[in-house]
């Protein structure tokens, strides 16, 4: 396993009325609130992650621990959409990214990046999706 820690920025966040969300909430402990280099774009309803290099882009999140990574991991990938039996390209990818804890801690965590074009998409300037 690279890792059991995952980064969430929108619908999976803690407090979304979501089946989703519930059940992360239910099966991955919550760590704190976390940050990576990005930039978020609202979709319709829901945000994508474009990632970054630039230090003044950054998105804020939530970071988790999953107590059975494949498995969550696994039905997550059902619900973005995304790896094996959906046409490419699909709308998220699962990458592995930076994520910077709020001590400084940087440690290693799954994210969903958004794969599609974005040319039209708002930005979410304050890379805070509960704030947009």
């Amino acid at each position: 396993m690279i890792s059991d820690r995952l980064f969430v920025y929108g619908t999976l966040m803690r407090g979304f009325d979501h089946p989703m969300a519930r059940l992360l909430a239910g099966h991955a402990d919550f760590l704190g609130e976390a940050t990576c280099r990005g930039q978020l774009v609202l979709v319709t309803h829901y945000p994508g992650l474009l990632l970054s290099e630039a230090a003044s882009d950054i998105v804020h999140g939530e970071l988790f621990q999953l107590r059975a990574p494949d498995e969550l991991l696994g039905e997550l990938d059902m619900y973005e959409a995304c790896g094996e039996g959906f046409p490419e390209p699909t709308e998220y990818l699962r990458r592995l990214i930076d994520v910077t804890r709020a001590d400084g801690a940087v440690e290693k965590a799954w994210t969903y990046v958004y794969n599609w074009p974005v040319t039209d998409l708002p930005l979410i300037e304050s890379g805070r999706f509960l704030e947009h």
